[in-house]
């Protein structure tokens, strides 16, 4: 059963964060907007494209920085409690500190669920939209896959290869596909152009060529025009940069083991992505730790000291996520370590200032 004391700060714990996202949201989009309008004009875009972006961006910017809001709340109203002396006065009752601190994990379990659904579930499908609507319309023009000398393996036997790839028209030039088994070549396939046919799922391959790699000779084909059917899917000639973005948890976990198997180059970010899915909710906790140990103990210069201190360790906290997530999409750091890593550090903060608080 909830105390009243449960009851008061888990209303004030959740309603201030509600509120916070509230005014901040807004705000975020004005802000957006008034950067973006003069593109959104320029392209006639219709309205309700612009109102469906805004509403997959509220999604995409909550998803972004609900850790950071949520702070700022516990911060803001745990600051006005010590200012008010009411945390004194709970302490005071015979309230263990540990116990104080029970309905803002109550709290932050809510909040955590929120940010799981919210993460794993709805923001994929808001950034499709969003990604896909800045790059028709506000970067028009910038690419947002690999068209040019695409490499990639597409199972444990097969490597396909284009030197550039045409997605508005579904076509290739110089395609090629070199099939292995074990460390020996069997075949390859060239062709001088690829097409890709909607209505059927085949491609249309033009100066076709095959070599069968044999013992003694080696078998040629050659067809002027050639359809058929590979395993490969659309996706695999131009893969979109922000893909994995774009994915439920489901289809994210299928769509690494399946990128691993085939060897891509890009697998660090989409395992980024990934491991910051489960991180984030879980710095939920570690932030409202360490904001109810920082605004818990009344100071001489009152709320503003809290924010501004709140605020830092915020800024810090993002700074960390920022660069250690973009090592690791940019080199062989391993993604794990980045994503969980300023939570680690965090956790490690957030004991000592329990401690301190305590004392």
């Amino acid at each position: 059963m909830l105390s009243i004391l449960d009851k008061y700060i888990l209303k004030q714990y959740l309603g201030t964060f509600s509120l916070l996202l509230l005014l901040f949201i807004p705000i975020g989009i004005t802000v957006h907007l008034a950067e973006k309008i003069d593109k959104i004009l320029a392209n006639d875009v219709p309205l309700i494209e612009v109102l469906l972006y805004f509403l997959d961006f509220t999604i995409y910017f909550a998803n972004l920085l609900f850790p950071l809001f949520l702070f700022l709340s516990v911060i803001w109203f745990t600051s006005k409690l010590a200012n008010n002396t009411e945390v004194i006065a709970f302490l005071s009752s015979g309230v263990s500190y540990y116990r104080f601190l029970r309905p803002y994990l109550i709290g932050a379990t809510i909040v955590c669920a929120f940010g799981f659904v919210l993460g794993m579930y709805l923001a994929p499908r808001a950034s499709q939209g969003f990604n896909k609507f800045h790059y028709d319309y506000i970067s028009k023009g910038k690419k947002d896959r690999d068209q040019t000398n695409v490499y990639r393996q597409i199972n444990d036997n097969d490597y396909i290869y284009v030197s550039y790839f045409n997605i508005v028209n579904k076509s290739g030039s110089n395609f090629t596909l070199e099939h292995f088994e074990g460390n020996k070549m069997i075949y390859k396939i060239a062709a001088k152009r690829i097409k890709y046919n909607v209505e059927d799922s085949s491609y249309t391959l033009s100066n076709y060529s095959k070599r069968i790699i044999g013992e003694n000779d080696d078998i040629i084909q050659n067809e002027a025009k050639l359809d058929t059917v590979f395993s490969f899917e659309l996706e695999d000639l131009t893969p979109v940069e922000y893909i994995a973005e774009t994915l439920n948890l489901p289809e994210l976990n299928e769509f690494i083991k399946r990128e691993k198997a085939r060897g891509s180059s890009y697998i660090n970010r989409y395992e980024v992505v990934r491991q910051k899915r489960w991180s984030l909710p879980i710095s939920v906790f570690i932030l409202t730790i360490i904001a109810v140990a920082v605004s818990s103990i009344k100071r001489r210069g009152g709320m503003g000291v809290n924010l501004a201190l709140g605020i830092a360790i915020g800024m810090i906290f993002i700074f960390f996520d920022k660069i250690f997530g973009t090592m690791a999409e940019q080199s062989n750091f391993s993604p794990i370590v980045a994503t969980w890593f300023p939570n680690m550090v965090f956790t490690v903060l957030a004991i000592y200032l329990l401690r301190n608080a305590k004392r």
